[in-house]
């Protein structure tokens, strides 16, 4: 009798429910961001200065906030006029597809272009849960080691961007930009690289078009 490991049994199923969540979404036309990134790297601010630009470009948004405890992220959402839904995993180190599902019928997700899904902080346990998601897109600090990608190569390999936050701290920091750049490259060729600083505003205006030409792809514009 052939045996069938529990990873393999809870990775299939969750491929199941991220095939519904993705139906759903694309009913919605909605493009469908996940963030992930390691805690501390700026997902949260990030998401604070997209809410405050999206209006300009005719954008309307909702998120899903995850985290293990507290609702601090999505209150701060919230406090930047942003809609959403918390998730907490209860020490649980990454959002699945079915945590996902079980929300959605809180958001109406016909009233937003595009929805932000806020992973818990951490590089590897996300990388392997599909939530739905049209991309992942994985944030790096510049005060993290500029040796993350190589040593956490699996988000990089499913991400179609990498965000290299936190710019503006580069002239205080012995952060080799361009090896981080080198390496998410040799990694995964089709990842975009952006860099940015969420709080000084730097790069913020290509993460908008970003995410602007990403729907218009999504909706055959």
């Amino acid at each position: 009798m052939a045996k069938v490991s529990v990873q393999e049994r809870i990775q299939s199923e969750n491929e199941r429910v991220a095939a519904q969540n993705r139906a759903a979404f694309a009913k919605a036309g909605a493009l469908v961001l996940n963030l992930v990134s390691s805690p501390g790297s700026g997902k949260t601010t990030l998401l604070e200065a997209t809410l405050d630009r999206l209006p300009a470009a005719g954008l309307r948004s909702l998120v899903i906030e995850g985290d293990v405890s507290t609702e601090r992220d999505l209150d701060r959402v919230k406090a930047r006029g942003g809609d959403g839904v918390q998730i907490n995993t209860g020490g649980g180190c990454h959002l699945s597809a079915q945590m996902v599902a079980d929300v959605l019928g809180r958001l109406d997700l016909a009233s937003a272009d595009v929805v932000f899904i806020e992973n818990v902080g951490n590089l590897i346990c996300p990388s392997t849960y599909d939530l739905g998601e049209d991309a992942k897109v994985v944030l790096l600090a510049v005060t993290e080691g500029d040796d993350k990608p190589m040593k956490y190569p699996a988000v990089f390999h499913e991400s179609s961007l990498a965000v290299l936050n936190k710019i503006d701290l580069l002239p205080h920091l012995a952060y080799d930009i361009a090896k981080a750049e080198r390496e998410v490259a040799v990694l995964n060729p089709r990842c975009e690289i952006l860099r940015l600083s969420a709080l000084k505003g730097d790069g913020m205006d290509r993460w908008i078009s970003w995410i602007t030409a990403r729907l218009a792809a999504k909706r055959g514009a």
